[in-house]
Formats: structure tokens, sequence, C-alpha cells
């Protein structure tokens, strides 16, 4: 019997938008526990897509680039007698969130330009357009669990 599983933490709003999406993503964005650095970091990227698409919310645009990079299938290696699989399985919610996530903050991170505000507003306005890596990201993990539907039935 596996151990119990520990509790979740709730995490407090944003202090700007009040929003617990931008206060999670804040919190992934920040390394080495310098979470002022990371607010800094996203609220000015969110100018930035402000700047850029003159009318839209900074917020909706965001929150429009997460749910666009979020995955419905994904594949888990299952060893079924000597053989390993990979099973297409649905994503639940929270994970969706939190790949989509990674994945942006990953690919911005990756991506040229001069400072990490820069590069993650890009990066969302690709995501926003669906376009970019971490929606490329998305689609190959589609593709995967498209590829291996064949063992579905092993779920």
């Amino acid at each position: 019997m596996r151990r119990r599983r520990p509790e979740k933490r709730t995490i407090l709003p944003d202090p700007l938008f009040n929003d617990m999406l931008a206060a999670k993503f804040i919190n992934n964005i920040m390394s080495d526990g310098k979470k002022s650095l990371a607010e800094k970091i996203f609220y000015t990227s969110i100018e930035k897509i402000e700047e850029t698409t003159k009318t839209k919310d900074g917020l909706e645009v965001f929150k429009k680039a997460i749910n666009n990079v979020c995955p419905m299938l994904e594949v888990k290696s299952k060893r079924i007698g000597g053989a390993t699989y990979q099973v297409p399985v649905e994503v639940p919610e929270n994970r969706k969130i939190a790949l989509a996530m990674r994945w942006i903050i990953s690919f911005a991170q990756s991506r040229k330009g001069n400072s990490m505000s820069d590069r993650l507003a890009a990066e969302l306005l690709a995501a926003y357009n669906n376009e970019g890596s971490s929606v490329k990201k998305k689609e190959d993990t589609h593709k995967m669990a498209e590829a291996n539907k064949a063992f579905a039935h092993f779920r």
C-alpha cells in the first residue's frame, strides 16, 4: 500500500491582478526564492504584451496563452509482461496547467533576446496566437499519444 498523499498547499493570489493562475505562474518563474524578481519579470512582460497588442488586456492574453498550450493527452510508460508500452492517457486539469506553465517558461528561457521579461512576453504572445515552441511541444505530445492509440486498451 502506498503512503498518503500530502495535502495541497493553498497559495495566495498575486498582489496586482488578484489572480491565482498569475500567482502560480510567478511561483514557477521564481528561482532561488527570489519572488520579487519573478514578480517584476511577470508584470513587465504583461505590460509589454499590452503595449504590443494595444487593445488587449494583458492578463486575458496570458490566460488564453496558457489555455492554448494545455495538453489534452500525454503518453505514460506502462510495463506489461517484459515490454514497455507508451500508453496514451488524459491529462488531469491541474497537471495540464502545470505542464503549460513549465513549457512556456522553459521555452522563454531558451529564446534569444535581451531580458527575461522580453522573452517571456514574446513566448506568451506566440502561444496566444497558437504558434511558437510551447504550442509545438503540445502538438508533439498529442501526436505521440495519437501514434500510440493502439495501446490505449492497457490503460
